[in-house]
């Protein structure tokens, strides 16, 4: 693994994980899921010395975006928009017409993917990986061997599939035939802190996490009720 900077925030009322990841030496970075707390993530870009790039969303859900949740407004991206910090807000394409209604988005403040991009932040490169089951539009992140994982894969467990345009076949596609087959040492960062340690690897969950231990579609539809 090549050095990078990697700081995991864990910021809001739901144990949401907030990452800053940047090229240590030219300080370009990502925010991934900026949802939460915008005032102390600029405190730390700041700090930092960050030069934020981009900001990278792993689904729709307002906890992971911003947006109308629970009788509040969280403001999320849009807020950092509002800055005039210059930068587009990834989210898969699938998913870009409900943050546009849910956060308040434009199209010209989004990029579109559809989970075959690299982007290129100084000399990092950002993975794109399509990983629907929790939401249609799921992404997780891959910089040389650390996954942002979003709500697709947690420590010990995965994402929820009984919401609307959740897909548990899907979600065993996702975890098998995709996070499954990334190489053991790849380090686990996911979306929220759910466990008692807060990163992971790939061996580990192969191991220890029952989501990802079914050779069959059916036996994991059974494990989820379906």
């Amino acid at each position: 693994m090549q050095p990078i900077y990697l700081k995991q925030l864990e910021l809001g009322p739901m144990q949401n994980f907030v990452y800053l990841i940047a090229d240590p030496t030219t300080r370009d970075a990502v925010v991934v899921d900026p949802a939460w707390e915008i005032d102390k993530l600029m405190q730390v870009v700041e700090q930092d010395d960050l030069k934020l790039r981009a900001a990278l969303i792993t689904h729709f859900h307002p906890d992971h975006l911003g947006g109308d949740f629970m009788g509040r407004h969280i403001q999320g991206a849009a807020e950092l928009l509002q800055r005039n910090i210059p930068i587009k807000v990834h989210i898969h394409k699938t998913e870009a017409d409900y943050a546009s209604h849910i956060a308040g988005l434009s199209s010209s403040d989004m990029v579109r993917t559809d989970g075959t991009e690299e982007l290129v932040v100084g000399s990092l490169k950002v993975r794109f990986l399509h990983t629907p089951g929790h939401t249609p539009g799921s992404q997780c992140f891959l910089i040389d061997g650390r996954l942002v994982s979003g709500d697709t894969l947690f420590i010990g467990g995965c994402g929820r599939v009984d919401l609307p345009g959740s897909d548990p076949a899907q979600m065993y596609d996702s975890l098998v035939n995709k996070l499954k087959r990334l190489p053991e040492d790849t380090v686990l960062y996911p979306g929220h802190n759910y466990a008692e340690r807060v990163t992971s690897t790939i061996g580990d969950e192969k191991r220890r996490n029952m989501y990802m231990r079914f050779d069959r579609v059916e036996d994991f539809l059974g494990l989820m009720g379906y």
